[in-house]
């Protein structure tokens, strides 16, 4: 029908993925921002809190909205202002490292690392149970090129609390890197390791899949012939057996439960793509529907029209 194969075509750029608790605050702020008036402030807060108070223990949804927000607020007053008027607040002193980590990241640099690593501790004793504190630091770890025994002592205190948090173990890939101070011998043993005692529907199964896509990124960076046949990376065994893997469950109903279960789906059906495996890769793009992760998308261009493009290839003649 024209209607349903209009909506199957509609994309967007959904950084909440299905979190519509989450989607409908990301809207509130951006409408309440916008109104200019003394209590916007306060409003705020008071939407930012009402969400993170929600689910308690439901780790790997709260370090998603974490995430997302800190994201989303990297470079606005807000988190610092609500760490400033409510210091006792372990939502607003994770909030605010994470942001601060998340402006880092688009910098290059943290403007005030003793700062973070304050506002984790200090929301560490007021909320000894939650791994997001720790996550956050981790975060702060990474960008400051800490040593490898500071930086395996924070990612275990994440790991006493949330055994397969998904953040802290794409914080560690990228702290293992090449481009990070590691190495690819070190990203292997690492997801080696992980995959040996991993439960296959963790939050953290795409981290296997991911280092798999930041090697084919690093050929296709390196231009020339290299470039021209990056796609044999996918035919080799251990690139070819980790998005073996992948396909074979992620798809399935109800495999993947975890919060950001849609960002992984992205993953598979972008290293799909790449693989061209066209019609495993169709199969996925319709579990998505048209939730877009920034990330891998972006690396073509604009992520909502790639996404869009790849999927009309993937279906092309189904």
């Amino acid at each position: 029908m024209a209607f349903l194969s209009s909506r199957r075509r509609r994309v967007r750029l959904a950084p909440e993925l299905d979190d519509q608790e989450l989607g409908k605050l990301l809207k509130s702020l951006v409408a309440t921002t916008r109104t200019g008036t003394i209590a916007t402030t306060d409003l705020c807060v008071a939407q930012m809190s009402r969400v993170l108070e929600q689910d308690p223990g439901d780790w790997d949804r709260r370090t998603h909205r974490m995430d997302v927000l800190a994201g989303y607020l990297a470079g606005s007053h807000l988190p610092r202002a609500w760490a400033t008027r409510e210091p006792r607040s372990a939502n607003a002193l994770v909030l605010h490292a994470w942001t601060q980590v998340a402006q880092g990241r688009l910098q290059g640099h943290l403007e005030d690392p003793a700062g973070a690593v304050d506002s984790c501790l200090r929301a560490a004793e007021l909320a000894p149970a939650d791994p997001t504190p720790w996550v956050a630091l981790l975060g702060v770890a990474r960008l400051e090129r800490r040593e490898q025994s500071q930086v395996f002592g924070v990612w275990n205190e994440v790991l006493a609390r949330d055994r397969w948090n998904r953040e802290a173990y794409v914080n560690m890939l990228g702290y293992l890197s090449p481009g990070e101070g590691g190495s690819r011998l070190q990203v292997l043993d690492f997801v080696d390791s992980l995959r040996a005692r991993m439960p296959a529907n963790a939050p953290c199964a795409a981290i296997e899949l991911t280092a798999q896509v930041h090697q084919y990124h690093a050929i296709l960076d390196r231009g020339g012939v290299e470039a021209l046949v990056a796609r044999s990376h996918w035919s080799q065994l251990m690139a070819a057996q980790a998005l073996d893997r992948a396909a074979h469950t992620w798809g399935q109903p109800g495999f993947l439960r975890h919060a950001k279960a849609l960002a992984d789906l992205n993953l598979l059906a972008y290293a799909l793509m790449a693989a061209e495996r066209r019609a495993e890769a169709g199969s996925v793009f319709e579990v998505i529907g048209g939730v877009v992760t920034a990330w891998p998308w972006r690396t073509g261009g604009d992520p909502v029209t790639e996404f869009d493009q790849m999927r009309q290839r993937a279906t092309a003649g189904q």
